[in-house]
């Protein structure tokens, strides 16, 4: 589970020399601190989740995966463990290749699975011991490096790199709590004890310490005795156990973490006080002091304990198998390995192998003394490499630093809750004391304490004992920091005579990127401050005397090939001036032709000849190039008809200035400067006595280019002279000319600001093409110049393209006038090249066009990329449609409505000369218009009506896809191709669309915001709009295939200029290839796309997959050109009546909203005046009788007092009996409220009511108005209605005279004053 990765953490320090990592790793990349000096190195790079991890949540933020992890790294660094529960990871470290061919080492997985052996156990602690190669050869490096992992059930069990188990034993029936090992170090003082090498396992309540000489024999002879089995295919032999020592450690009440220190001797006198102390006056002394073990623990009660064991006062506790084994063997050194084979039979073992072994008693062991504190509880504990001080933490977040010798605490940091501690030790570099006049004395070290403090993200690095914090950085807040605190086991003083172990001290792990740096610190930080700033000048004084003497140690550089490497770093440097360079370089040439030539190295003289004639041509041009030499050149020649071209294409050419003018954001170092002289030689080298230009994929000339012409074109150099100074060095002329066009073509900016760089350009044309071997001897005028050739090619891969296009018109009238010179006639020339020219301006004319336009500054707020850059070439391999995509996604940059663009399209025949109509646009809006009128004239064929909007509509769906929240769907029913409609609907639309209708089957009305996002990927909002878009795509693509007979397909055809472009199939013949679709399909997916709209606009409850049957469900969100089994014939009566059911919601919530609309004064668009024709045409597709519905919506609308709008809906009904029955009651509800339901009941009123016949009285009565949503009408609209309904009524119906008795009323209370 490896990601390949790199950071680029580079930061300069002046003090910090480069360091190597092992073997041979990626130098240290230092980090810039206000003491200038520490250094914080990415040292192997990257890792992501192993895979046995992979099984926890990504989502738990809070506390990351590693947290929860058990780490530990080699001291190597070259294995990686990562533990949890019962599962574990192996990292090894390995070198990987990029593809710029650079190496790089990185931790990959070589070993991944279980560990624990017994059910219920799990991983507590683990440690990496890399053992040290018994071979002579060895130089230091780890022969292979051991897994030790500490189990809950009490078991140690020991593993290869590739996860064998070796060794496993059970030392004590509680939980491992750490694991700890100390191996060899070299005394630094004359009478420094020795310390052995060993492992210590903390329990809970006892110490188990394994002697470090025979577990480095026994592992040795595990791993080769598992090799050979493994060789053999024979079963493994389970060997002795190890010998050790167990001790309980008593009078402590909890202990969390351990340091052992070694063998410790006191001295006379503290061995007489601590006599005097424990025994009282009358102690005994023993005439030497004895040798102890001193062990410190953390935890409580005390908070530190101090323990002492006294060497021989207890035997090593042995297992009862290996005091069995040991009377046999001859020699403790093969005690582990030499018995394996042969010495147990295979039944012995497995009834050995089901026992539980058996646990040795511990040693109990007191505690000597302690620092009580009794709140106050241990945390870790961290031994300093010196074995003199221990870092401790607590849980009132507390650093303390120990005396070990002593035992007192003598610094205290706060503020550290859950601290992480690590130690460096530095020694002080040779060279820095003078060792002349003391050549004894040893070389000084100086201990730093790193402090990781978790909860603030900060790294910080102190002086020992009482110095300051030399250095801070700030981190991540879950890193971990893996400090080993040992290093390679089975060293000693002998194997380790000239050896130079390479151990990384401490290294911080960050999970977010998998980085892992180690911390390196200069030794000058350890002093004062006044010795550190006087070691500080005497490293800069160290480093001028070096600058000062490169000549002569260059010289004394014995091996060319050395010599070689030096000049070449030298000449690299990018601090170094030119004068400098060149008298080393011709210093060493001086002394190189002084020597014998035959014992002269040849390729290190024509390197220093070569640089030297580099350096001197940098130093000519450079000279060429200043203010004081004034330029005396002859007039520059005229080209005629280069202002008739400059007229010509002018204004757009002003235009797209004024557009490349707008401020933009730059960064220094791209800033336009001098060039490095470092970047002048390494992009010219001498081949075979020719000056050449390095050609490389990722090479840029524009530096160089302008290094050499600028100053030409810009006038301030003379042209002359630094054109014959270029001939004489050497290079070729078709190189100078692509320097030439390549400083021009990049520098279009500073070109549209001289107006004579046109001239200065010709000038130098001519002058190069003058040059011997520019222009072919034998070229006629007749075929195409590769010379003008060459200019072609830049110009059209160019994308400045108002700079390319001012070089090829130079460049024709250079061309051109050689043609006429050639043939020396007065009758205009035709010629191959001169034909190659005018198409390629034409090119060039049309793209500059097209990239002012592509320069239109994007309204404030509107989505889109940024500014497309076009060139000829570009355009030629996007295919036939290039221009139409760049102009679409312009048109969706600047929100262009489709009425407006199809206004342009149909203006841009009328206007004879757009160009000329640029000047007169004053708002940008109308500039833009111009400029896309412009552009269409120039391309008719690449940007006729249907090309263009069938890119636009691509185009719109294309960013609506990615955001449909904030992309309207403007040109999604424009594209005039039912192929590109299809194509939309089947790539983007189809997807979302049965989402929303599975969600809206689902929940049975319109969904809810919410559910919206999460089913669709927009909100309620857009999913209306996207709906209605839908529908009328689809009304679309049944109006085109209606219509594809009747309309020829167009014709998908460029520019003659542009015939060649060949690239991608545009989008139109894509278009033009697909099938045609299937109408009746079309038109099922319409209806439920309409039933879709109308319950998102009026929320209405329905399932609308539930109104078809199951041809209609099994037909939807297929292929639009497939053949499908549709609903046929008359529908089930229950399936209709949900339809009519649905219908009439739809249209009575369309009525209310009408009434509230008109209510408010607001005024209703015409997409709301539609609904009522798009619910008759549903209802005809549907099967639901039409009339009904009209009949239901006219009671409806004069429900709502929309009398006149009833009316127009009226003239439609078919049945006007069963009509006028129904307004016959609507007339009476609002005669009963007028008369009976009135708060103003007046008393003519009354009268009125007496003066009825007795039956209509009755059924007045029996009126509810209550169901009227509007029962306050004018009397004129009532007396209008009833007129209706009697006009409806035929004479022989039941309630004919109801109706004539009900309009008197009217009438009468009408005429009432």
């Amino acid at each position: 589970a490896i990601w390949p990765a790199r950071q680029s953490h580079k930061y300069q320090n002046s003090q910090a020399q480069e360091q190597f990592l092992p073997p041979g790793n990626l130098p240290h990349e230092q980090l810039n601190v206000p003491t200038y000096a520490i250094k914080m190195c990415n040292i192997l790079i990257f890792i992501c989740y192993p895979s046995i991890l992979a099984e926890e949540e990504e989502e738990q933020q809070s506390a990351p995966w590693l947290q929860d992890c058990v780490l530990s790294l080699s001291p190597c660094s070259d294995l990686l463990v990562i533990a949890r529960e019962h599962k574990a990871t192996f990292l090894s470290a390995k070198w990987r290749t990029e593809e710029s061919g650079q190496e790089e080492m990185t931790l990959t997985v070589t070993w991944s699975g279980t560990l624990s052996a017994d059910e219920g156990e799990c991983i507590c602690s683990v440690i990496c011991i890399p053992l040290s190669s018994q071979k002579r050869s060895s130089t230091g490096r780890p022969d292979w490096t051991c897994v030790v992992v500490g189990f809950s059930s009490g078991y140690v069990r020991f593993y290869t790199e590739s996860g064998v188990l070796l060794l496993a034993q059970l030392l004590h029936e509680d939980p491992v709590l750490q694991l700890k090992c100390r191996t060899y170090e070299i005394p630094r003082h004359p009478g420094v004890t020795e310390q052995h090498e060993e492992l210590s396992i903390l329990y809970p309540a006892a110490l188990v310490t394994i002697d470090g000489f025979s577990l480095f024999q026994s592992l040795r002879a595990c791993r080769n005795q598992v090799a050979r089995a493994a060789a053999a295919g024979s079963d493994v032999i389970q060997p002795p156990p190890l010998a050790y020592k167990k001790w309980g450690l008593q009078d402590m009440d909890k202990i969390t973490d351990h340091s052992s220190i070694g063998i410790t001797t006191l001295s006379v006198f503290d061995q007489m006080k601590n006599a005097s102390m424990l025994g009282g006056f009358h102690a005994s002394v023993k005439g030497s002091p004895p040798a102890m073990s001193q062990y410190i623990t953390v935890g409580g009660g005390p908070y530190t304990g101090f323990y002492y064991a006294i060497e021989g006062s207890s035997q090593p506790l042995l297992s009862h198998v290996a005091l069995a084994v040991a009377s046999k063997l001859t020699s403790a050194l093969f005690s582990a390995a030499s018995g394996w084979l042969g010495w147990k039979s295979k039944n012995e073992e497995e009834s050995v192998q089901k026992q539980k072994p058996k646990v040795e008693p511990a040693t109990g062991l007191p505690v000597r003394f302690g620092l009580p504190d009794s709140r106050r509880h241990g945390e870790s504990i961290c031994l300093s490499p010196c074995n003199t001080m221990a870092g401790v933490t607590d849980d009132f977040g507390r650093v303390t630093l120990l005396d070990v010798a002593r035992g007192i605490a003598i610094r205290m940091w706060k503020g550290y809750r859950d601290a992480q501690l690590g130690w460096v030790q530095v020694s002080e570099a040779r060279g820095e004391r003078d060792l002349a006049t003391s050549p004894s004395m040893p070389r000084r070290h100086a201990q730093f304490l790193v402090i990781y403090a978790p909860r603030r993200g900060i790294l910080e690095v102190w002086g020992t004992q009482h110095g300051p914090r030399v250095g801070a950085f700030t981190v991540g807040k879950h890193c971990r920091l893996l400090y080993a605190g040992h290093r390679l086991m089975g060293v000693n003083s002998v194997t380790s005579q000239g050896w130079q172990i390479h151990t990384q001290q401490v290294c911080l792990f960050d999970p977010v990127n998998g980085a892992l740096r180690a911390v390196t610190i200069p030794f000058h930080l350890a002093l004062s401050d006044k010795k550190s700033e006087r070691a500080k000048d005497m490293h800069l004084l160290r480093r001028l005397t070096t600058l000062l003497r490169t000549q002569s140690v260059l010289l004394d550089i014995k091996h060319p090939a050395i010599k070689k490497q030096a000049l070449e770093s030298l000449l690299s440097n990018k601090n170094a001036p030119v004068s400098c360079l060149t008298n080393v370089t011709r210093a060493l040439l001086a002394s190189l032709k002084e020597q014998d030539p035959e014992a002269v190295d040849e390729s290190l003289l024509q390197f220093c000849s070569s640089q030297l004639k580099l350096l001197q041509l940098y130093t000519d041009v450079q000279l060429l190039h200043t203010p004081d030499i004034s330029p005396t050149e002859p007039e520059h020649p005229s080209f005629s008809g280069i202002e008739e071209d400059l007229a010509r294409v002018g204004p757009v050419l002003q235009r797209y200035t004024e557009m490349n003018s707008r401020p933009c954001v730059s960064f220094a170092q791209d800033s336009s400067g001098p060039l490095p002289v470092r970047t002048f030689l390494s992009q010219l080298e001498w081949v075979n006595g020719e000056l050449r230009v390095i050609k490389q994929p990722d090479t840029d000339w524009t530096q160089l280019g302008s290094f050499l012409f600028w100053g030409c074109l810009s006038g301030q150099s003379p042209l002359q002279r630094v054109c014959e100074t270029l001939q004489e060095s050497g290079i070729s002329p078709q190189q100078l000319l692509s320097l030439l066009l390549s400083g021009w073509l990049n520098k279009e900016k500073d070109v549209l600001k001289y107006p004579d760089a046109v001239s200065h350009l010709g000038t130098l044309l001519s002058t190069l093409s003058s040059m011997k071997g520019a222009v072919d001897e034998s070229w006629d005028g007749q075929s195409v110049s590769p010379w003008w050739q060459q200019v072609r090619t830049a110009c059209v891969q160019s994308e400045s393209s108002a700079a390319a296009l001012l070089a090829a018109l130079v460049a024709h009238r250079v061309a051109k006038n050689s043609i006429t010179r050639l043939f020396q006639e007065e009758w205009e020339c035709v010629s191959m090249e001169l034909e190659q020219w005018v198409v390629c301006i034409k090119q060039l004319e049309d793209v500059l066009a097209l990239q002012t336009l592509l320069c239109l500054p994007s309204p404030q707020g509107s989505t889109g990329g940024a500014v497309t850059r076009c060139s000829v070439k570009t355009l030629l391999e996007s295919g036939r449609g290039g221009v139409a995509d760049c102009v679409s996604k312009l048109i969706f940059r600047q929100g262009m409505s489709p009425d407006v663009l199809r206004d342009i399209l149909q203006r841009r025949g009328e206007n004879e000369h757009v160009e000329q109509q640029l000047q007169q646009g004053k708002e940008e809006k109308l500039e833009g218009n111009h400029l896309l009128e412009c552009v269409c004239q120039r391309f008719p064929n690449s940007l006729s009506p249907d090309v263009l909007f069938a890119h636009c509509s691509w185009e719109n769906v294309v960013q609506w896809n990615k955001d449909p929240e904030e992309v309207a769907t403007a040109y999604f029913f424009y594209a005039l191709l039912s192929g590109v409609s299809a194509m939309m609907w089947q790539t983007f639309i189809v997807k979302r669309f049965s989402a929303a209708a599975f969600l809206m089957e689902k929940v049975g009305k319109a969904p809810k915001d919410r559910l919206c996002r999460r089913d669709v990927g927009m909100g309620d909002a857009a999913m209306r709009s996207f709906l209605g878009s839908s529908v009328q795509l689809l009304q679309a693509l049944m109006e085109a295939d209606s219509a594809v007979e009747e309309v020829s397909a167009p014709d998908v055809c460029v520019e003659e200029v542009w015939g060649g472009a060949e690239g991608p199939v545009s989008i139109v013949e894509l278009a033009l290839d697909q099938r045609s679709v299937h109408y009746p399909l079309v038109q099922h997916h319409c209806v439920l796309a309409s039933l879709l709209h109308a319950a998102m606009t009026f929320s209405l409850r329905l399932k609308p997959l539930s109104l078809f049957d199951s041809k209609g469900k099994n037909a939807f969100f297929r292929d639009l050109s497939s053949i499908q089994l549709l609903p046929s014939g008359d529908m089930d009566h229950s399936l209709v009546a949900v339809r009519q059911e649905v219908s009439h919601n739809a249209t009575l919530s369309w009525v209310k909203v009408l009434a509230e609309s008109e209510e408010n004064g607001v005024k209703h668009s015409s997409t709301e005046d539609m609904w009522p024709s798009v619910c008759m045409e549903l209802s005809s597709i549907l099967q639901v009788n039409t009339d009904i519905l009209r009949r239901h919506l006219v009671c409806e609308l004069y429900n709502q007092g929309l009398d006149l709008r009833a009316e127009e809906v009226m003239m439609e009904v078919q049945d006007k009996d069963v009509l006028g029955s129904q307004l016959l009651v609507l007339t009476g509800q609002r005669l009963a409220f007028s008369l009976l339901h009135s708060q103003s009941q007046t008393k003519p009123n009354m009268e009125l009511l007496a003066r009825l016949p007795p039956t209509l009285c009755t059924w007045l009565k029996a009126m509810d108005p209550s169901e009227l949503r509007c029962p306050s009408v004018p009397l004129s609209q009532s007396s209008r209605l009833i007129n209706k309904v009697i006009e409806m009524l035929p004479e022989n119906h039941g309630q004919y005279s109801l109706a004539l008795h009900l309009l008197e009323a009217v009438d009468s209370l009408h005429e009432e004053p």
